[in-house]
């Protein structure tokens, strides 16, 4: 009895570790069984024949066994049995029941395969076969921006694909991706669930075989120190397993959003050229104070930072030992801006004297790379026009920020390197937290040569606004009101009142309005077109401007270079100058070729020109012209402006 037992137990324990190796092996077993019972029934018809041959009217026995096979696939084929004796129709009734169980249970097994196989697809688990994709590794709210961006970015190409790996179920990334993106024209999107530090995962995005990887942070800027210290882990690992997957060596242009200091320097360790880490707050905190005090300059960021207008890139040619200044004139299209040197130095807006040697590149804006052209001869000649030495005066200034977020104290830090001492900065706030106090308390302490102050009033509330008289201010930042809020949708609600408020304010008393700009920071792009700007210096500021930078860099590391000059006041900067500055005597005509050579006059580079005419009109790109063509020419006023590269903005 005993041994009984225990031959039970393996057999039960072997058939249980069989099934539940899958689905081929319930298949394996419901054929076992199909073919037993076929066995079974034909060998009882069989006795049945040899214990009564007399009721044998088939005569050939192959036929006994096609009809105990019929009745078995298919119940309704036991008609065809009618004229046997009833001992053999009684084995075509016991086939015709043992099919319909084994043919329910196929039925049925079949059935919960496809659902599951289409279960996986929809979970993407299937490896990627792509090749020369940009790898989006993680998701948060810059990804749909960072598509589109891609997408403008390969128009150019036949095909080319974005595949997306990240924690969040594909249905879910999925629905949000083609509800939001209607048309994504030669650019293929792909996305894949799972950790982005797995090499296992990586291996399944075919991650060595792509052209760029963009990883994202966790979560947001108002998470937690907790939050963002595990954020930028996650984002370190990843980079890590991304080295990993391609053997040990990086070949892989990578683009990481870490929030900590400490962990952008640890990335340095890793000595990669094609490693760029980005801090995209501090960034969006410089944007918003250089085009809070250049007007138009928004447009002018808004075109070179995105793939849909004129675009920034590294060009080597032949040059022949060319002064840098006369180079500017050798390319029908294109405004060069600096030199990378051949040790991987950028300079931007060299000296008067540079020369660019062999092995130096060129970072010019053009059109499209395709459409650079060097010319060994001249493209234009510049003619010269009369031109005194003059420069801006500084003078006190006030500014107003409107509501608190993490960005601002990198907005009051920026304007510090900015303002004459003795500026202002005040900031409205409704009943202030102790921890926005003593943020506060720490910013006048850190910029004593400025007056910060911090007022307890509802920006959102009509009379409370009114009584901060907005428009005796030469700045005004409207801030997301909290990043604590979960919901950005909320958040941005509240932004995009006070918006409409500050404008209502402007179209009760156009009178009292003295040349203030009105910046807004929104956190949904999408809220963006919502709220269009009419006016240029009424400008709106979303996480639009960072998603451009990161797929530019994810297409040309070498980019950084540049973002890091820029956008640090010490640098060469882009300014929207009066044209004034740049000739005596207005009105003039003249060429692009010899606005050019006026602002050299300066030590400056001339990337374009607005038109004061067309600076409240959105269709004119408001009066904006990013590099021209070099024989075009303007009628320029002492209403327009010229888009410069200088070192301040003086």
């Amino acid at each position: 009895m005993a041994l009984t037992t225990r031959f039970r137990d393996k057999a039960s324990y072997k058939f249980e570790n069989f099934m539940a190796k899958g689905g081929m092996s319930i298949f394996l077993s419901l054929l076992v069984l199909f073919i037993a019972s076929l066995v079974v029934a034909v060998f009882i018809r069989w006795i049945i024949l040899l214990i009564f041959p007399g009721v044998d009217i088939l005569e050939d026995f192959f036929n006994h066994i096609w009809a105990v096979f019929l009745a078995m696939t298919d119940p309704g084929n036991m008609g065809v049995d009618t004229e046997s004796s009833a001992w053999l129709k009684f084995t075509i009734i016991v086939a015709g029941m043992l099919g319909v169980v084994i043919f329910s249970m196929l039925i049925a097994f079949i059935t919960t395969q496809l659902e599951g196989m289409i279960h996986r697809f929809r979970k993407g688990r299937s490896k990627v076969v792509e090749a020369g994709q940009t790898l989006i590794l993680g998701w948060n709210e810059r990804v749909i921006d960072i598509i589109r961006e891609l997408i403008i970015a390969n128009e150019s190409e036949k095909k080319a694909s974005v595949v997306i790996l990240a924690e969040v179920d594909k249905e879910e990334m999925d629905d949000e991706i083609f509800t939001l993106i209607t048309d994504s024209k030669t650019t293929k999107i792909v996305t894949r669930n799972g950790s982005t530090s797995s090499l296992a995962n990586l291996k399944k995005v075919n991650a060595d075989k792509a052209k760029s990887a963009i990883v994202l942070a966790s979560c947001g800027h108002g998470s937690t120190d907790d939050e963002k210290r595990l954020s930028d882990a996650k984002v370190i690992k990843t980079v890590l397993a991304l080295i990993g997957c391609q053997g040990g060596s990086n070949e892989l242009n990578i683009v990481a959003e870490l929030f900590e200091e400490s962990s952008r320097d640890l990335v340095e360790t890793f000595e990669s050229e094609l490693i760029t880490t980005i801090d995209s707050w501090d960034i969006l905190g410089k944007i918003l104070v250089q085009t809070s005090r250049t007007s138009g300059l928004a447009v002018v960021y808004n075109e070179i930072l995105s793939f849909d207008g004129g675009e920034m890139y590294f060009y080597n040619s032949d040059w022949g030992q060319i002064p840098f200044y006369k180079l500017l004139y050798h390319f029908p299209d294109g405004v060069i801006m600096g030199i990378r040197r051949a040790d991987g130095k950028l300079e931007l807006r060299p000296a008067q004297d540079a020369v660019v040697r062999e092995d130096d590149e060129v970072l010019i804006l053009a059109e499209d790379d395709s459409t650079i052209d060097y010319q060994k001869e001249p493209v234009a000649q510049p003619k010269g026009f009369a031109y005194t030495h003059e420069a801006r005066q500084h003078k006190l200034e006030r500014e107003l920020v409107l509501g608190w977020h993490s960005v601002a104290s990198i907005v009051i830090r920026e304007y510090a390197d900015y303002l004459l001492e003795g500026s202002s900065i005040d900031i409205v706030v409704n009943h202030p937290s102790l921890s926005i106090k003593a943020d506060v308390e720490r910013l006048k302490r850190a910029n004593p040569n400025l007056k910060i102050s911090l007022v307890d009033k509802n920006p959102m509330d009509w009379e409370d606004l009114v009584s901060v008289d907005p428009f005796e201010y030469n700045n005004v930042i409207i801030l997301s009101q909290s990043e604590d809020d979960p919901s950005p949708e909320r958040t941005d609600s509240e932004t995009m009142v006070i918006l409409l408020l500050m404008r209502k304010m402007l179209r009760d008393n156009p009178e009292r309005h003295k040349g203030t700009k009105l910046i807004t920071q929104v956190l949904n792009s999408e809220n963006q077109e919502l709220i269009t700007q009419t006016n240029v210096d009424d400008f709106i500021i979303s996480n639009k401007l960072i998603t451009m930078i990161f797929a530019q860099l994810s297409e040309e590391p070498k980019i950084k270079q540049l973002y890091d000059d820029m956008f640090a006041e010490e640098g060469s900067e882009i300014y929207l100058k009066p044209a004034p500055l740049y000739f005596d005597a207005l009105p003039v005509r003249a060429t692009f070729a010899d606005i050019l050579a006026q602002v050299c006059k300066r030590d400056e580079i001339c990337l374009g020109i607005r038109l004061g005419r067309f600076a409240n009109d959105p269709e004119k790109n408001f009066g904006v012209k990013l590099n021209p063509p070099k024989d075009q020419v303007f009628s320029i006023s002492e209403f327009d402006s010229l888009v410069v590269l200088a070192e301040d903005e003086l």
